[in-house]
């Protein structure tokens, strides 16, 4: 099992690339982050310097989106990352939750995001792509490479990631729920005469070392009401009780009253009151080094490839350390 960190741009910036080169001496390969603009600082130009300081570590977002940034700039802005450090950069890629909104933007549509996962993977590989109706290409590409990894968990959008994602991207780590999106996923691709096997499965989620639940719940809670955001939309989309969405994912949204993306992915989310310890529990990784390496084994068995670790909170450097030197040694 693959490991990555995932962090928010906040200033200063020196700050995420010290984060991050301390994750990869801690046997995380991946370094991810969050993706708006308006939000966070921007990141493409952090992820140079983290490629610069590190020798190993994949970058990316989690994520980017087809609203913010035209395809061919995106495409062209991970070529030159690949170019400039080795083909060390992934597409986390999603229909655009706070960007898009933080704008005043509505989230895109699946089919425009499953057109752009095409476009952006074959211009950043050196292949040509229509645009508008335009043929493009960018002809200084040698040898790219750019996985696209689709953010996903309704219906319609875990089929297009099966379809047409080199790897999925689940934003939470319930054994239960992660089963059936993996199982959603990796039916589409076979639908699509894919092979199954081939997709990266990402979970990500906040994880939290130490003996105080209370805390670490505490600390954790915001996840849960950044993951009611997308399950309000799945329930106005497909209903409460449609049976094309698991209860277990959409039960506990309905004392949601809103959400202000002022406070999107911070501890201090006033939110998320709604958000009982439970579903906290269950979406997220508590307690003692071995129960994160109980769960964390469960999900591989369910297939997962990697596990990407949400570091908002107040415990950033400690669940680095904690993770190098005892659960990813477990889990490798």
């Amino acid at each position: 099992m693959d490991f990555g960190l995932v962090l928010q741009t906040d200033p200063p910036a020196s700050a995420v690339v010290g984060l991050m080169r301390r994750a990869e001496r801690n046997g995380f390969r991946y370094g991810w982050t969050f993706d708006s603009a308006v939000l966070w600082q921007e990141p493409f130009v952090i992820y140079s310097r983290i490629l610069e300081h590190t020798t190993r570590m994949t970058v990316g977002p989690m994520v980017t989106n087809p609203g913010t940034r035209t395809w061919e700039v995106t495409a062209s802005t991970f070529a030159t990352l690949n170019d400039m450090y080795g083909n060390r950069t992934v597409c986390g890629i999603g229909r655009g939750d706070s960007a898009m909104r933080v704008a005043g933007r509505k989230p895109n549509t699946l089919a425009r995001l499953g057109e752009a996962m095409g476009v952006i993977r074959d211009l950043a590989e050196g292949r040509e792509a229509d645009i508008d109706g335009q043929r493009l290409r960018l002809p200084w590409v040698k040898d790219g490479k750019l996985p696209v990894w689709m953010a996903a968990y309704g219906p319609k959008a875990l089929a297009l990631a099966g379809e047409k994602a080199d790897g999925f991207i689940l934003q939470l780590a319930d054994p239960f729920l992660t089963e059936w999106m993996v199982k959603a996923v990796r039916k589409a691709a076979a639908d699509a005469g894919r092979d199954p096997a081939s997709i990266t499965i990402c979970v990500a989620a906040p994880a939290y070392v130490g003996d105080d639940l209370a805390h670490a719940r505490e600390q954790c809670r915001w996840f849960g009401g950044m993951v009611g955001n997308h399950v309000a939309d799945l329930v106005s989309r497909y209903g409460e009780h449609s049976g094309l969405v698991p209860e277990a994912l959409t039960e506990y949204i309905k004392a949601r009253q809103g959400y202000d993306y002022s406070h999107h992915g911070r501890t201090d989310n006033p939110d998320t009151a709604f958000v009982p310890d439970e579903i906290v529990d269950r979406f997220c990784l508590l307690g003692p080094p071995q129960a994160h390496i109980e769960k964390l084994k469960a999900l591989r068995g369910l297939g997962v490839d990697q596990f990407a670790l949400y570091a908002m909170h107040d415990a950033r450097e400690e669940v680095i350390d904690a993770y190098g030197q005892q659960v990813i040694p477990a889990l490798r």
